[in-house]
């Protein structure tokens, strides 16, 4: 779809302008603020953020200090499959992603973790999310609960409206330095 095309392209390049100073202080931030979210709760599935995107090496390290498990992705020929989070120093850069180290579960599903922090370039005000546009988080998330699924953003990346089509699944809140964002469900029928 050009428009996810076009969108992707300008929100990249956005992100490019960032300074690193921004990104710490987003990352302490997301850290302060997404704690509150998951606080309490038994697992969360997340990511490693790389490069311009919302570094979450600080809301990792927190949910751990927490006692929350956390559970990060490894991109396979077959979709996500989940290893534990044991640290910044266990993950291994792999195709420009940062995956654990250690041992993946193929069986583990991400309807089986309490919240989902999905990555994201930008998320609307109904819930679509713009992802990388490989798909692999789209077609893992199909299974989960809209209310579980919080896109990670800066706050700038919260839009009025983001293409969507049939297969994109909405999420329920987005997660940003500024704050949690709760998105409305629509109506039912609509």
């Amino acid at each position: 779809m050009e428009q996810k095309a076009a969108l992707r392209s300008r929100l990249r390049s956005a992100r490019s302008d960032r300074d690193p100073a921004e990104l710490d202080r987003a990352g302490i931030q997301l850290a302060r603020v997404g704690l509150v979210r998951c606080r309490g709760l038994s697992s969360v599935a997340a990511y490693a953020g790389v490069g311009n995107e919302p570094p979450t090496r600080p809301l990792l390290d927190a949910l751990v200090e927490a006692g929350v498990a956390v559970w990060l992705p490894r991109v396979t020929p077959d979709g996500l499959e989940w290893a534990r989070y044991d640290g910044w120093a266990a993950l291994r850069e792999r195709q420009g992603l940062l995956e654990p180290a250690g041992e993946s579960d193929p069986q583990m599903a991400m309807s089986e973790f309490d919240v989902v922090l999905a990555p994201a370039l930008a998320v609307d005000r109904v819930g679509n999310r713009l992802g990388r546009g490989g798909g692999y988080f789209d077609r893992a998330l199909a299974d989960v609960w809209r209310d579980r699924i919080v896109a990670v953003v800066f706050a700038d990346e919260v839009l009025d409206v983001v293409p969507a089509e049939a297969h994109d699944v909405l999420v329920g809140a987005a997660l940003t330095p500024d704050g949690l964002v709760e998105l409305p469900r629509p109506a039912e029928g609509l």
